[in-house]
C-alpha cells in the first residue's frame, strides 16, 4: 500500500467562514490517505470534522491550499458534479433515501446519467444490495426498513458508480449500539474485501474503534495521526474518546478514587495513542 499513489491528498488547506468575525474551520492541514485505508476522523464539536469532509467531497471550496483526489487536482477539475459522481460515494447520518423509490430503484439513481443501461443498472443494483444483505428487501420502500436496513440501502447506493473513495459522515448517528456495530462491521468487511478507501467522520469511539488509522482535529488543525495493527491499540484509542478516557486525560477530580492512582499512568499510556 505505502507504493501506490495517495487517493486523497490535502497541501495547507484552509477554511475560512465569515467576512466580518471570521472563523478559521480549517487551518493547515496536510493529509495523505493511500487506497484501501480505513480512516476515521475525530474530534469535539466544531473541530473541522465536517468540514474536511466537505472539501475532501468536493462539495465546498478550500479558502487555500489545495485537494487531490485520486490524482486530479480541484481546482482544476470543470464539472465537480461528474466528478463526484464518478470518483467519490457518500454516506450520511440522514441515508436521504427517496422515499417514494423502492431500495433498488434507490441504488440504481447515481447510475442514472451513465452510460449502463436500464438492465444493466438493476443488475448492478441487486448485486449491491446482496452485498450490504438485503436481497429481499430490493422491493421495500424506505418507511417499510429499519434504520439500519436504509444505512445499508444508502451504502449500496454510494458504491453505484465503483468510487475511488468513500466518505461518510456521522454514518451511524441516528443508530442504536447493536446497529451501529452491524454498519461498521459492513463498512470494514468492505474495506478489507474490496480495498475500499473509506474515510470517516464521527464522534462515536465505536465508530473510530472500527478504523486502522484515527486522525485527530481540534481548533481546524490536526492534532494526532495513527495509525495501529493492535486489538490494544484499537482499545486505547476507544478509550482516550470516551467520556472517562478524556476524564483521565484532564484530570477530572471527580474520577472514583480506585482510579486516580493509576490515572497518571493511563494519561501517559493514552498520550502515546
Amino acid at each position: 500500500m505505502s507504493d501506490l499513489p495517495p487517493v486523497v491528498e490535502t497541501h495547507h488547506l484552509v477554511k475560512v467562514y465569515g467576512d466580518g468575525a471570521q472563523v478559521r474551520a480549517l487551518d493547515d492541514v496536510n493529509l495523505r490517505v493511500r487506497p484501501g485505508e480505513f480512516v476515521a476522523i475525530v474530534g469535539p464539536s466544531g473541530s473541522g470534522k465536517s468540514t474536511l469532509l466537505h472539501m475532501l467531497g468536493a462539495l465546498d471550496r478550500p479558502t487555500g491550499g489545495e485537494v487531490i483526489i485520486n490524482g486530479a487536482p480541484l481546482h482544476t477539475v470543470r464539472d465537480l458534479d461528474q466528478f463526484r459522481r464518478r470518483t467519490i460515494g457518500f454516506v450520511f447520518q440522514m441515508h436521504n433515501l427517496i422515499p417514494t423509490l423502492t431500495a433498488l430503484e434507490n441504488v440504481e439513481v447515481p447510475m442514472h446519467g451513465t452510460r449502463l443501461g436500464g438492465r444493466a443498472r438493476r443488475d448492478r443494483a441487486r448485486d449491491l444490495l446482496n452485498l450490504v444483505g438485503l436481497a429481499k428487501r430490493e422491493r421495500y420502500l424506505p418507511n417499510q426498513m429499519s434504520g439500519g436496513e436504509r444505512q445499508r440501502v444508502a451504502i449500496a447506493r454510494a458504491l453505484a458508480n465503483q468510487p475511488a473513495l468513500l466518505l461518510a459522515d456521522e454514518p451511524t448517528g441516528n443508530l442504536d449500539s447493536h446497529t451501529t456495530a452491524e454498519v461498521m462491521d459492513l463498512l470494514a468487511e468492505l474495506n478489507r474485501s474490496r480495498d475500499m478507501t473509506l474515510i470517516v467522520v464521527t464522534h462515536n469511539p465505536q465508530v473510530a474503534g472500527a478504523a486502522r488509522r484515527v486522525v485527530t482535529l481540534r481548533d481546524g488543525r490536526i492534532q494526532s495521526d495513527v495509525s495501529y495493527d493492535g486489538l490494544y491499540e484499537r482499545d486505547l484509542i476507544e478509550l482516550k474518546h470516551s467520556l472517562l478516557g478524556r476524564a483521565i486525560m484532564e484530570g477530572n477530580p471527580a474520577l472514583p478514587e480506585e482510579l486516580r492512582e493509576a490515572a497518571p499512568a493511563l494519561r501517559r499510556l493514552l498520550e502515546q495513542v
